[in-house]
C-alpha cells in the first residue's frame, strides 16, 4: 500500500470545480523549485520544525531505540536507528515532530473522498490524485481507487508528470476524466538540469495520451531562469502542433518559493533560491503567444 501525505479538501486549482486533492509520497523527478518536499520520498519520514523547538528533551526521553539524543540543548536524530515509531511525534509538548506518510487503505480513502460528494456535484468537481507523482504508486492500488470513484460517478483528475512507463497511463485512462500533465521545460538538457532527468519519456507518454483520446490540461510551471522566456514557449507550441495536441487547457503557473520554509524540516537543502517567477507582462506575453498560436483557453494561473 503506497503512502498519502495529505487529503486538501475543498482545492479549487487542481482540476475543475471543488476538489478534493489526495497527495501521495514519492517522486521520480528531482525538480530545483519542488514545493512539496515531503513528497519526494517513497517512504516515511520524520518532519521537525527546529525553530519552534524548546529543547525540553522530551522526544529523547521516550525514544525506545535511543535514536535521538540532546546535544547543545537541541535534539539530533540517528535516522539509522529510528524505526518511526512515532512516540517522539506523540509527546513533543510543542506538537513539531511529525511522521510524513500515512497509509490508507482503498475502502477507508474512499469513504474519506465521498464526504465531500455535495460539492463536487454542486461545483463540477471531483477527486485529484496528486503527489509526489500518482503514477508512481503501485498500479493495482490506484485502479482500485479509480474504479470505485467511477463506480460512484465521481470526476477523476490525475496531476502529473508523465515520468512513469506509458503501461501505467493505458491501465488507469478508462477511469480518468482529465490529467493535469506538467511539461517544464522542452530543452532536454535544462530538463535535466533542473529536474534530474531528460524528458523524452514524459513527451512521448504525452503524445501517446493525447492520441488516446485523453482530456488534457497542459501545465508549465514557469520559471524566468528556465522556461520562462519565448523561446521555450515557442518550442512547446511548436511540439503541441506538430504532435496535433489540442489541450483543454494551458495552464502558466509562475514560480513561487512557498515550500521552501518545509525544506530544514526535512534535513533537506532548497536550491531554487536564485529563481524567480517572470514578470506580470512576461507572463501575459507568453499566455498570447498561445492564444495566437491557436490554443485560446491559456491562462496564468489554474
Amino acid at each position: 500500500m503506497d503512502l498519502i501525505t495529505n487529503i486538501q479538501k475543498y482545492s479549487i486549482h487542481d482540476g475543475d470545480g471543488i476538489r478534493t486533492t489526495v497527495f501521495f509520497k514519492g517522486c521520480p523527478l528531482k525538480c530545483v523549485w519542488c514545493h512539496n518536499p515531503e513528497t519526494q520520498r517513497f517512504e516515511q519520514e520524520i518532519q521537525y520544525d527546529r525553530e519552534k523547538c524548546t529543547g525540553c528533551g522530551a522526544c529523547a526521553q521516550v525514544c525506545p531505540n535511543h535514536a535521538i539524543t540532546m546535544e547543545e540543548g537541541r535534539p539530533k536524530l540517528d535516522k539509522k536507528l529510528c524505526t518511526l515509531c512515532g512516540k517522539c511525534e506523540n509527546f513533543c509538548t510543542q506538537g513539531i515532530r511529525e511522521i510524513v506518510g500515512q497509509k490508507y487503505p482503498v475502502k477507508a480513502l474512499v469513504k474519506e473522498l465521498m464526504k465531500d460528494l455535495m460539492f463536487y456535484e454542486q461545483s463540477g468537481g471531483g477527486v485529484t490524485l496528486s503527489g509526489g507523482e500518482v503514477m508512481a504508486m503501485s498500479t493495482d492500488y490506484i485502479l482500485e481507487i479509480a474504479k470505485a470513484l467511477k463506480k460512484e460517478e465521481v470526476s477523476l483528475t490525475i496531476d502529473t508528470c508523465g515520468y512513469v512507463p506509458y503501461e501505467k497511463f493505458e491501465a488507469i485512462l478508462p477511469y480518468v476524466n482529465t490529467f493535469l500533465y506538467d511539461v517544464k521545460v522542452m530543452n532536454p538538457e535544462l530538463h535535466k538540469q533542473y529536474i534530474g532527468v531528460d524528458n523524452k519519456l514524459i513527451l512521448d507518454n504525452l503524445v501517446k495520451l493525447s492520441d488516446a483520446g485523453a482530456r488534457i490540461y497542459i501545465r508549465i510551471p514557469t520559471v524566468k531562469e528556465v522556461n520562462g522566456n519565448e523561446e521555450n514557449m515557442n518550442e512547446t507550441i511548436r511540439f503541441l502542433k506538430e504532435h496535433d495536441i489540442h489541450p483543454a487547457q494551458v495552464n502558466l503557473l509562475p514560480y513561487h518559493n512557498t515550500g521552501s520554509s518545509k525544506y530544514p524540516k526535512l534535513d533537506m537543502e532548497y536550491k531554487g533560491n536564485d529563481l524567480s517567477a517572470p514578470t506580470k507582462e512576461e507572463m501575459e506575453g507568453f499566455v498570447k503567444l498561445f492564444q495566437d498560436a491557436g490554443f485560446s483557453n491559456t491562462k496564468i494561473g489554474g
